[in-house]
């Protein structure tokens, strides 16, 4: 994603990147030149602490550790945060907490603008058919993606439990064996990995004798990247708060 964020960038001269954090920062002979775009300046570095400022926008995808770091340097520097971590524990979480209390902070589980439609989509579609139809999830990715299921199908799983008074023992993530019929109650949320998916998640509402599907397909990672750089736009400008795509989708 650093990647593809740095080409988006570079692509789009309302943006400058001044730094680059990465724990091992590559040779200065294995960076492309690219004069022609102002996103090329900027300096490589091991340690943000020597180069985030006031006014910064830190774009992270990284570890808990590092969305930790990155957000208590952002609220002590005062730079916005975009945080596209997953997976964070109660400490990394009270962090990013913190340091919305502070700076103006975005956290998503999926930048895409498309994916922040289907949660808008999912909320009208619960809100106009019975509490009795059924709601799964299918997510789809890479063979690579070391967690499962994806933080967008679990964000996806909790809005739709939301909407429906459903808390987070309503989620049954997979099925095996015999486990007798599917209570009404109930929230699937279902992985496939495999191949170079990039990412892929299926909404199925479903009710008696018929049923919709709602579903979002990435086709590559460059749509993560102009989420994330919209989100860098947005806090740019964003008062001290803790924020969601929802929020960039409502200010367009």
């Amino acid at each position: 994603m650093g990647r593809a964020v740095d080409e988006a960038a570079r692509l789009n001269d309302a943006f400058s990147i001044r730094a680059r954090v990465d724990r091992a920062a590559p040779p200065a002979a294995t960076i492309p030149p690219d004069a022609n775009s102002s996103a090329a300046s900027g300096v490589w570095s091991e340690d943000a602490a020597s180069v985030v400022r006031a006014g910064d926008v830190v774009i992270e995808f990284s570890s808990p550790e590092g969305c930790r770091t990155a957000a208590r340097l952002c609220a002590e520097r005062g730079a916005a945060l975009v945080s596209g971590t997953t997976g964070l524990g109660p400490e990394d979480e009270r962090a990013v907490r913190e340091a919305a209390a502070r700076v103006a902070v975005l956290r998503a589980a999926n930048f895409s603008l498309g994916v922040a439609a289907l949660h808008r989509a999912l909320e009208a579609a619960i809100a106009a058919l019975p509490p009795t139809w059924d709601i799964e999830i299918v997510e789809r990715h890479h063979r690579r993606k070391v967690d499962s299921p994806s933080g967008t199908a679990l964000g996806l799983a909790r809005h739709a439990g939301e909407k429906r008074g459903l808390g987070e023992s309503a989620l049954k993530l997979g099925r095996s064996g015999r486990t007798g019929e599917r209570p009404r109650d109930e929230i699937g949320v279902h992985s496939v990995r495999g191949g170079s998916l990039v990412g892929d998640h299926a909404v199925l509402i479903a009710g008696d004798g018929e049923w919709i599907e709602i579903r979002h397909v990435a086709e590559d990672r460059s749509a993560f990247a102009h989420g994330a750089l919209a989100a860098a736009r947005f806090v740019a400008a964003a008062k001290p708060g803790l924020y969601t795509m929802d929020h960039v989708l409502g200010s367009k």
